[in-house]
């Protein structure tokens, strides 16, 4: 009696499982996703186990009450455990490719092989490129404005600009001296190329803004309990910062070992003051003038991150299907993945969403002049 044996079209479980897998581990991003809320990017797989478009993030603020001493009376003292919420929306994103000449027909589990780094550099761009867009989003009330380029930053209407601008004036600051503000258009058309280009002074700003901010925003922590921030900048920005801070390039080169020994660290261009630096190509550039009264120069938006800066919904794991057209003239191959990312917004008003704040990001706004 012959033994049964599964088809190759029966191996998918296994393929779809080293497949994300491995995406997770090449995407530029991972050494900043976690599933607990000392990453940058938190992961919540919450909609793989059950139905909804929507996943609910939550902030616990901590306690600030002063201690009850001696004899004092406890009850009725207790302090209000405040939480904010943050609801995160995902959705189906997919891609596929096919083989159209009979002679390069393969089986399924050979095309999907055939065509799986193709297919996983896809999934890898599309996730970077929505962690960018999170982090270029703007959030006003329960209106979210999300922007990939001037032109779409133009589109953004004033008043959510304004509003935002308003909500997080303790964490956004506009080059070298500005930090809030009231009118966004204003401070970011002050922007130049000479007292407003990406410093280490600049930085060192920023990690001071997360560190004083109310709520503050979180560093992450590595072993040995160390404390650290991550910023996000553009080619441009990092270019002046080397080529015009003699400072702070002495001090990248002796800090640089330190990337051989902790993950968070791999990739790293530059480490300042606490900041783990990182080049992001795709960060859009804002052209002069790309706003009402615009800039004199192009300027670019940089990102200092701490803990729960962006939030990774997923409901569901990328998948594979395969499909025949023409009467099996012609093979398919698809992958899927239900999923969002979004930057984290919790409410620093009396309501749960009234004057949202970006959890864990300080905006950084800098010059950005091509050469």
């Amino acid at each position: 009696m012959a033994d049964t044996t599964n088809a190759t079209g029966l191996r998918v479980t296994q393929w779809d499982a080293k497949f994300f897998e491995e995406y997770v581990r090449e995407n530029r991003f991972a050494p900043y996703m976690g599933t607990d809320e000392n990453a940058i990017i938190q992961m919540k797989e919450d909609l793989t186990k059950k139905k909804g478009d929507r996943i609910a993030l939550a902030l616990v603020n901590k306690l600030t009450n002063s201690a009850v001493t001696g004899t004092g009376t406890l009850e009725g003292n207790e302090e209000d455990l405040v939480s904010r919420s943050h609801l995160l929306t995902v959705d189906k994103r997919r891609n596929g490719v096919r083989v159209a000449e009979m002679s390069e027909q393969k089986s399924a589990i050979d095309l999907r092989n055939a065509g799986k780094a193709m297919l996983k550099n896809w999934a890898l761009e599309d996730t970077r490129t929505l962690i960018i867009r999170a982090l270029n989003s703007i959030r006003s009330a329960n209106t979210i404005e999300t922007w990939f380029t001037g032109a779409e930053l133009e589109a953004v209407t004033v008043a959510t600009h304004n509003a935002w601008l308003i909500d997080n004036s303790d964490r956004i600051a506009f080059g070298a001296a500005s930090v809030g503000g009231t009118v966004f258009a204003t401070e970011h058309n002050k922007l130049d190329n000479t007292s407003d280009k990406m410093t280490s002074v600049l930085l060192s700003k920023a990690k001071i803004l997360a560190q004083t901010a109310s709520p503050q925003i979180t560093p992450i922590r590595t072993k040995g309990d160390e404390e650290w921030f991550v910023a996000f900048l553009h080619p441009y920005q990092i270019r002046d910062l080397v080529q015009s801070d003699t400072v702070f390039a002495a001090a990248s080169r002796e800090a640089r070992e330190r990337g051989k020994e902790n993950p968070l660290f791999r990739g790293a261009d530059h480490v300042w003051d606490g900041i783990i630096i990182r080049s992001i190509p795709e960060i859009p550039i804002v052209a002069a003038s790309a706003l009402t009264s615009g800039s004199a120069v192009a300027t670019a938006q940089a990102f200092l991150c701490g803990a729960q800066a962006l939030g990774y919904g997923l409901a569901k794991r990328w998948t594979s299907k395969t499909e025949t057209f023409d009467y099996g003239d012609k093979v398919g191959v698809a992958i899927e993945q239900i999923y969002g990312i979004e930057k984290l917004c919790f409410g620093s008003g009396s309501g749960d969403t009234d004057d949202l704040k970006q959890n864990g990001v300080v905006s950084m706004w800098t010059a950005a002049v091509a050469t």
